[in-house]
């Protein structure tokens, strides 16, 4: 994928595409086009993966952007923050929690992952399922804030803040944890559970979720109105 990010803290993945080539993206994400680009509209690989997206918290649909002569083709980032481009190889997929995935090249493939304890759907912020991204080629993922990013060795833990977690490679499992002592649930002001995500592999965390800040943002407003 050949493409040029622009726009600082608010980012555009600007697209140039030769003839024949092919982007698939969220539903809404293209932010203006021009040249031999068309638009087409589909399930995103039949009716199981359309269902899987919609459990997953993604769009039912996805659109296909294919070039019939030499086009431009920009992706806007939701929120405020960064997008990634990260390139895949059939070898190592990658795990990517709901909102961030943002577009992909025609050898990828986007499938989701189950977490492997119910316990995580029911109360983990990362949700019970999640996105798998396969196969070869390029991958857009967009991040909340900043981005910072960390080698995880065999066995190595992280303990990760709900929202926090963008990507991990496949190779690392993840798990829901109950924060321990009462005191610790009652006033700590970190929730009732955390994400734990053990290596080895790549994980890449944002600094700015956007349902903190969002949330940051209607406490300050309630408190304006008081």
């Amino acid at each position: 994928m050949n493409c040029e990010i622009k726009g600082g803290n608010f980012p555009v993945a600007i697209i140039d595409m030769a003839p024949g080539t092919a982007v698939s993206c969220e539903s809404g994400a293209m932010s203006w086009m021009k040249g031999g680009v068309k638009m087409e509209t589909n399930t995103g690989g039949g009716l199981g993966k359309m269902l899987g997206r919609a459990f997953s918290g993604e769009s039912l649909f996805m659109n296909r952007y294919v070039a019939e002569a030499p086009g431009t083709l920009a992706i806007g980032a939701h929120s405020p923050g960064e997008i990634r481009k990260i390139t895949l190889d059939p070898s190592n997929p990658i795990v990517v929690q709901k909102g961030s995935f943002l577009a992909m090249d025609e050898g990828v493939d986007l499938s989701v992952f189950f977490q492997k304890k119910i316990g995580s759907g029911f109360f983990g912020g990362e949700g019970f399922i999640m996105n798998k991204l396969s196969g070869s080629g390029d991958v857009l993922l967009e991040v909340d804030g900043g981005v910072v990013e960390y080698d995880l060795a065999a066995g190595e833990q992280m303990t990760i803040d709900t929202g926090y977690l963008v990507m991990m490679d496949a190779t690392c499992s993840v798990d829901i944890v109950m924060l321990k002592g009462v005191g610790n649930m009652l006033f700590g002001g970190e929730g009732l559970f955390n994400t734990v995500v053990t290596g080895p592999g790549k994980i890449m965390l944002q600094t700015m979720p956007m349902v903190q800040f969002v949330s940051r943002i209607a406490e300050m407003i309630n408190v304006t109105k008081k």
